[in-house]
């Protein structure tokens, strides 16, 4: 059996499937093996935990100074400079205002389910800007029409104002909105320290974090007949986590830059 294991996945790491597939599946494993069964192929596969149509992703940065942008972001989060104000901005471009038929259907069964039709209508979209604080876990967020840099600059203009003579770090990524050339308003404020995110390596920013608790928990399954409504929801829930905020713990002291090898013979080495 170990060596009918071998042999499959030999044939499904070197060889690519045949002609008009994408990804080999049993019956096509059986086949070019010509020995062996589907219901084997599938029965050693299982036993070995090995599946076929699993693909892994990943995200690989690559700007010359990763370590070094990693290292000082993350011992923001790790040790905050006393005092001061550490804040993960980043944005959630175009979030739809779905609106959704509710109603009820009856099963077979003569039980009743309450839900959504599979279709919807579409009522624009909303830009939405975040700030997490790392230190609180409570997040200031801001609605714009657009999301240019000014309405960026208006964002964070209301952070400074709001904490005047505060030194204030903000972790952001890599975008235009954020990055200027020339800033004269930062001028104005020395004590707003940017922090960017490495390239390619957004995941570094805490406030994904918060953006992924409000898609899961805010968004799926809800209707809305404007923009304004599902501002208005997203708006509860920032004020409902903002109760019971806690910070996100960071334990990974060192952040590695890490290639994939491109060959299954590299991975020995």
């Amino acid at each position: 059996m170990i060596g009918q294991r071998n042999k499959a996945c030999f044939v499904s790491w070197s060889n690519p499937p045949p002609s008009g597939n994408v990804t080999w599946t049993g019956g096509l494993l059986a086949r070019a093996l010509r020995d062996i069964s589907a219901r084997q192929v599938w029965r050693i596969l299982r036993r070995h935990g090995i599946a076929l149509r699993r693909r892994r992703r990943w995200c690989i940065s690559t700007a010359p100074a990763f370590a070094a942008k990693a290292a000082e972001i993350v011992g923001l989060y790790l040790h905050p400079p006393e005092n001061a104000l550490v804040l993960a901005v980043d944005e959630k471009p175009s979030i739809p205002a779905l609106e959704r038929a509710p109603g009820w259907i009856r099963l077979p069964d003569g039980k009743v389910l309450k839900g959504f039709s599979h279709g919807y209508t579409r009522h624009g979209t909303t830009p939405l800007f975040a700030a997490l604080d790392v230190v609180t876990g409570q997040v200031k967020s801001g609605h714009y029409g657009r999301r240019r840099r000014r309405e960026f600059l208006d964002f964070r203009n209301e952070i400074v104002a709001a904490h005047a003579g505060r030194e204030i770090h903000l972790v952001l990524d890599n975008l235009n909105p954020p990055k200027p050339k020339q800033d004269r308003g930062l001028r104005r404020h020395p004590n707003v320290h940017f922090h960017f995110t490495p390239t390619d390596a957004s995941w570094l920013n805490q406030v994904k974090c918060w953006f992924s608790l409000l898609s899961r928990r805010a968004l799926p399954g809800a209707s809305f007949t404007s923009p304004q409504q599902l501002r208005e929801a997203i708006d509860r829930f920032a004020q409902a986590s903002n109760q019971t905020a806690a910070p996100f713990e960071w334990h990974k002291a060192v952040v590695h830059a890490v290639n994939p090898k491109p060959y299954c013979a590299d991975l020995s080495h």
